[in-house]
């Protein structure tokens, strides 16, 4: 037993023993006129008389004077209390807890002092409690098991110092962590263990586990885990999925965790027939059906449900019937496995939200909170919205915890919305290494804050280097300007390249565009931007000054015509619809982009150029394979003269895997036979993708992928002379619409340090003048 509870019970029978002449006759009256204490010399006399809450000149009994005993005894700043009945005075004597000077943790590495601080109560200058003290070594402890050390000890050692004061230390044996060793799964007939591994935020420990804290075992993710587990199956129709336990069992060492959720799946559902009916007199049902969007054939989750409210109940808002409330009834057809929807009409209770109290935010400003409620005082209650308020705020990302609850107000038609949120660290600063085929390794710094200054602003700052290419940019949003869902953002960007291989020029840039954003659709919005840039490029080909023969004209002069700086002002729009990671189905989504920009307006430059992309993703096989298809394709049109090789489009390994960048598509060769990529006014891109397993121990965290491409880009302005017959090429250019096509396969690895994605390519279709390139790596990371 720790020394503190040990003086603790020494305490307890002596003091049992003093009390035993006040109370040796439980029915014996006591009055005192006055009060004697004895031995205080830290609070002052009246502070005891008031513990002990004894009334002078009034009768109490044995047991009464017992009480009040125990109440000076049990406020913890004494030793020892002894209450002595004399005729009508009684003496209370203390014997006091002494000063703490200072307070001391020894043995921690793991946590610093600063954070063990604030998990304590006892103070310098403060009075030493025995309780207190083992609640503080308590406290220590579940500090440690938060970060993953449940076998930490703490014990509190008292040190004497001079004029009775003591410093208090707090000795830590820090332990082993414990990690997630296993993580599995009993009644799972549906999805397989690595799609429900994929939901949770507990991850199993791996061979470089050691070195991150991703995988240690923490009680409270655990206890999130089995919410998130059960909303995965309720977002893919299973509604009467249980996840009955979330049990960990430790090892025998207590340095791992095998963590076992017991599931009952249940009986996946659709949509089927949706009606409205209205119990409300007066009211027709008719206008509420036709507002409905068809759902039939989609799963049935609870997102669909309150879609299918928020939009019955909007047609009552409008025509101002602010208590229509849509009460949902479902009928289950288990033959065919759907469940039919009937939203019933009723009037909802006249309870109107009297205030919102938001507590538990310190650096986040309270407007940032309230402008996610789409009521204010005032309103109707509807619990549906207040719902939806609380995901938003979730949704944030500022708050480790959320809750939303109204509770009764000044009165049965007031209601108050009680907010309660626990803040979480919003900034970070990131350190990154990176690597690319063309560019190599190189580093980056990055600083990101999402909540600045508490406003809900985002912010970041990035600095990156490789050996052709550097860059510093800037970039600032406000996401609710003038209150209302439209954000505001601010660009700044400073770049530099030198000539590669592959392209033989440099540029320097620095742009400054500002934008705007704002929702057009559920799944729709549109982005409005303007740029003004400041570009010099400069031409490193080597340049032939021998005159060209009549009506001709060297590549390399030809080229050298676009160096120089240009000033270009644009303006231009993008509308984005993505419903892959917020649509109706979790397994499935489709992303359209078309974007134009528009430049002439001022500077040099006037050209209009065009964008499209739309995607698809689909997984199959219970989740566990994923595919992708995606079509892209670009366009520019010039006004200014001839474009420039900047201006052009040119396809990255991250458009086109299998070549190196301006690898294809146009190219000229000089006098002497280099080649230069020239880029193209127009370019199209296909590109098919599957990721599935490759049969590894989870913990690997690696899977498999295929892939194919196929595309070209082509196009460029008065290209000159031709390039006729076979290599080797000089002072010519070729141009052509020859499609390009490659296939090959992929490794992804979420690693330690970050994913990792290695593709091996091989070209299908391809030009003897073009760079393929049958390796990449896709490195991004942070540390």
């Amino acid at each position: 037993m720790r020394p503190v509870r040990g003086l603790a019970a020494v305490l307890l029978v002596s003091s049992a023993i003093s009390i035993a002449a006040a109370g040796g006759a439980a029915a014996q009256a006591y009055r005192f006129s006055n009060i004697d204490v004895q031995g205080n010399a830290l609070i002052d006399d009246d502070q005891v008389v008031a513990f002990a809450r004894i009334v002078r000149n009034r009768s109490m009994s044995g047991a009464d004077l017992n009480a009040a005993y125990q109440r000076v005894a049990g406020t913890g700043f004494f030793r020892q209390v002894d209450f002595t009945p004399r005729g009508n005075t009684l003496v209370i004597t203390v014997q006091e807890y002494p000063l703490i000077s200072r307070v001391a943790f020894e043995g921690n590495r793991r946590l610093n002092d600063e954070r063990l601080g604030g998990v304590v109560t006892s103070r310098s200058g403060g009075v030493y409690s025995p309780a207190t003290a083992e609640a503080d070594a308590n406290a220590i402890a579940a500090a440690y098991a938060e970060a993953g050390r449940l076998s930490a000890r703490v014990t509190p050692r008292l040190i004497e110092r001079a004029n009775g004061r003591v410093d208090l230390a707090f000795e830590i044996e820090e332990g082993a962590v414990v990690e997630v060793e296993r993580i599995s799964f009993v009644g799972n007939r549906t999805f397989s263990e690595r799609r429900l591994r994929g939901a949770l935020a507990t991850v199993q420990a791996g061979r470089l586990s050691t070195l991150f804290r991703a995988d240690n075992y923490n009680e409270a993710r655990v206890a999130r885990d089995r919410q998130a587990l059960q909303d995965f199956y309720l977002s893919r129709g299973f509604v009467d999925v249980q996840v009955l336990s979330g049990v960990t069992e430790l090892t025998r060492e207590r340095d791992g965790a095998y963590v076992t959720f017991t599931i009952r799946e249940g009986q996946q559902y659709r949509i089927g027939r949706v009606s409205v009916v209205s119990e409300i007199g007066g009211i027709d049902a008719a206008p509420y059906q036709a507002a409905l969007t068809d759902r039939t054939g989609m799963l049935f989750t609870p997102t669909m449900v309150e879609s299918l409210i928020q939009q019955a109940e909007r047609v009552g808002y409008e025509a101002g019937q602010r208590f229509v409330r849509a009460e949902p009834r479902l009928v289950r057809n288990e033959r065919d496995g759907t469940i039919d929807v009937e939203l019933a009409l009723v009037r909802g209770e006249r309870v109107f939200i009297e205030r919102i109290d938001i507590q538990g935010n310190v650096a986040t400003q309270d407007n940032v909170i309230r402008r996610q409620f789409d009521v204010a005082e005032g309103d109707p209650l509807n619990p549906r919205e207040i719902r939806e308020a609380a995901a938003r705020i979730q949704a944030l990302g500022y708050f480790s915890d959320v809750q939303v609850n109204p509770v009764a107000g000044s009165s049965p038609e007031q209601a108050v919305v009680d907010v309660q949120v626990e803040e979480q660290p919003t900034g970070s600063l990131g350190f990154g290494l990176s690597y690319g085929a063309d560019d190599g390794i190189g580093g980056s710094i990055t600083y990101n804050e999402t909540n600045f200054l508490g406003r809900g602003q985002r912010l970041s700052v990035q600095v990156s280097t490789v050996s052709s290419a550097r860059s510093l940019s800037f970039n600032f949003t406000e996401p609710a300007l003038l209150g209302r869902d439209l954000a505001f953002g601010i660009a700044v960007g400073l770049s530099s390249t030198t000539s590669s291989e592959s392209a033989q020029f440099g540029t320097q840039r620095l742009q400054f565009s500002p934008s705007l954003t704002f929702p057009v659709s559920e799944f729709g919005r549109l982005s409005v931007r303007a740029s003004i840039s400041r570009d010099e490029l400069t031409v490193t080909v080597p340049y032939d000054a021998t005159p060209a023969p009549t009506g001709t004209d060297t590549v390399a002069a030809r080229i050298r015509q676009d160096a120089g700086t240009t000033m270009t002002s644009s303006v231009g729009y993008t509308y984005s619809f993505d419903t892959r990671r917020n649509g109706r189905d979790p397994d499935r989504g489709f992303v359209f982009r078309f974007g134009q920009d528009l430049a002439g307006l001022g500077g040099d430059r006037r050209w209009l150029r065009s964008t499209v992309m739309a995607g698809y993703e689909r997984r199959v096989f219970n989740g566990d394979v994923t595919l992708r298809a995606e079509f892209e394709a670009g366009a520019i049109a010039h006004q200014s003269g001839d474009s420039r090789i900047n201006e052009r489009f040119v396809l990255t390994s991250d458009q086109f895997r299998g070549f190196s960048a301006y690898g294809m598509g146009p190219v000229a060769y000089s006098p002497n036979g280099t080649r230069n990529g020239l880029g193209g006014n127009f370019f199209a891109v296909a590109r098919l993708e599957a990721e599935f397993p490759i049969g590894l121990p989870a913990e690997y965290n690696m899977h498999g992928g295929l892939f194919m491409d196929v595309g070209s880009v082509w196009g460029i302005d008065n290209p000159g002379t031709t390039c006729v017959g076979p290599a080797p090429y000089s002072n010519c250019v070729i141009d052509d619409r020859t499609l390009r096509a490659t296939a090959g396969v992929s490794l992804f690895w979420d690693s330690p340090m970050g994913p990792l994605r290695f593709n091996f390519s091989t070209p299908i279709m391809s030009e003897d003048y073009d760079q393929p390139r049958r390796f990449d790596l896709s490195m991004a990371t942070r540390f």
